[in-house]
């Protein structure tokens, strides 16, 4: 699948730009993968993809426990799209294939 594959995503936060590494598997329309920020590493959970449309959630614990959700569309080796904080609102996201 064109998902397939690491990821370097930037993503613009209250608290700045952070970067991220996301290993994604694609099965059928299921999601599968890693997310790795900061030094930390969580399985992603609720992943799916259709086309070139993927969604994914995470869940992180610094600087407070909080569920990310991710919207994004994926382009040949580009990425970009939302990035879903609950309460606060949302922020745009964009990376490139590692």
């Amino acid at each position: 699948m064109a998902v397939d594959g690491n990821w370097t995503l930037t993503t613009t936060t209250p608290m700045g730009e952070r970067t991220t590494t996301l290993s994604l598997k694609a099965a059928g329309s299921t999601l599968t993968g890693t997310q790795s920020a900061e030094g930390d590493t969580t399985e992603i959970f609720d992943g799916t993809v259709s086309g070139d449309n993927v969604s994914w959630k995470v869940s992180i614990d610094k600087p407070m426990p909080l569920t990310l959700e991710f919207n994004g569309t994926v382009s040949g080796d580009s990425i970009s799209g939302e990035m879903g904080i609950g309460p606060m609102g949302s922020f745009p996201f964009s990376g490139a294939r590692a």
